[in-house]
């Protein structure tokens, strides 16, 4: 079962902590693997080849953004099977509706609480 997981956003903080955050899942099992990418085209580059069970994605960064990179991967591409959760520091309700338009799965705030990212991620990897 593919157990991968893709962490995307270009602050080196924020990518940090939730490796940090979810490193206890590859602790806990070894089929767990985390990767990481600093921008919209490195994440969909790593979606293609890897095929990540779940992408925890950015939504304002260069190139190529959080929205597009959904876009491309749900729609485009057609990889329903990639969970897709929005991490942003934007609450406002458009981008909410905009992430649901693109194909995202769940839309989550920043600040965010460390144990819900890693249930959320226990849950989507199915352990």
């Amino acid at each position: 079962m593919n157990r991968k997981i893709l962490i995307v956003d270009d602050e080196k903080r924020t990518l940090m902590l939730m490796e940090r955050t979810l490193r206890d899942l590859e602790d806990e099992h070894e089929e767990v693997e985390i990767l990481t990418a600093s921008n919209g085209e490195e994440a969909l580059e790593t979606i293609k080849a890897d095929k990540p069970a779940i992408v925890f994605l950015d939504i304002m960064m260069p190139i190529i953004d959080g929205f597009d990179v959904c876009n491309i991967v749900k729609n485009e591409l057609g990889m329903d099977d990639v969970y897709i959760v929005m991490l942003t520091a934007k609450g406002q309700e458009v981008d909410r509706q905009r992430s649901v338009e693109v194909g995202a799965d769940l839309y989550l705030t920043k600040p965010f609480d460390p144990d819900k990212v890693f249930s959320i991620a226990r849950e989507a990897l199915g352990l």
